[in-house]
């Protein structure tokens, strides 16, 4: 059976780069973002490879979400990657913190993560019943590890970011009996939108990365924090 990865926030970034790669190998993949129409890399990479499949999705859109799982109910899912990420307000201090911005951030950030999991874990059961071991894969940021936090701020994203760890953790535990293991990754400080143009690595870098960890999960590292050089983070 040809191995099928879902992906969110497909249209740029690490989210693109993702789904390039994971076609080179021969993946089917089932892309979504808000506006795939709109997204020329991702149409471009749809014209090349029959393998690609987009969807529009707006990860905050819980019914959305719960349609689209709906329409796949019969598709095994080896791999769902939880990619789509908002950073919210920079450059604010304590003492500025725009809660309503805040709200949104957590919506897309933790929340959304979650509702999709829960609408997904058939699809990935699917998937562990024909032999193979599925993977929810969640792309967090170092910046939610308290532990490295040295420097303070970013109370919003680095919330987040915390608060969706702790999301996972309880899943990796959860989900284990179904077979279906799950993974929080660090994919570095990459060039793009989100990371800003003195990031140290390109989206390429963190995607190839970030894919021989998938590919070499095993069960001890179930519930896990690794970054995309197969290195182990502090909660």
């Amino acid at each position: 059976m040809t191995p099928t990865l879902l992906i969110t926030g497909a249209n740029r970034g690490i989210g693109l780069a993702l789904t390039e790669l994971y076609l080179e190998h021969g993946w089917q993949v089932i892309a979504c973002c808000r506006f795939p129409g709109s997204a020329p890399h991702l149409m471009t990479l749809k014209n090349r490879y029959s393998t690609l499949t987009t969807y529009g999705l707006e990860v905050t859109d819980h019914s959305a979400i719960q349609q689209l799982a709906s329409q796949l109910i019969d598709t095994p899912i080896h791999l769902l990657i939880n990619n789509a990420g908002l950073y919210g307000p920079k450059g604010y201090q304590f003492g500025e913190v725009d809660t309503a911005a805040w709200r949104e951030v957590l919506e897309v950030n933790t929340i959304a993560p979650l509702v999709i999991a829960e609408h997904f874990t058939s699809h990935l059961e699917k998937a562990s019943q024909s032999g193979h071991t599925p993977i929810f894969a969640f792309l967090s940021s170092k910046v939610g590890s308290m532990s490295d936090n040295q420097s303070g701020g970013g109370y919003i994203y680095r919330s987040s970011k915390a608060a969706l760890n702790a999301v996972i953790k309880s899943l990796s535990i959860d989900l284990l009996k179904k077979g279906i293991r799950s993974v929080a990754l660090h994919p570095g400080w990459v060039q793009t939108q989100m990371g800003g143009p003195n990031a140290l690595i390109n989206t390429a870098t963190s995607a190839q990365g970030l894919k021989h960890v998938l590919d070499t999960l095993t069960d001890s590292q179930n519930g896990n924090f690794i970054d995309y050089q197969g290195q182990e983070i502090g909660w």
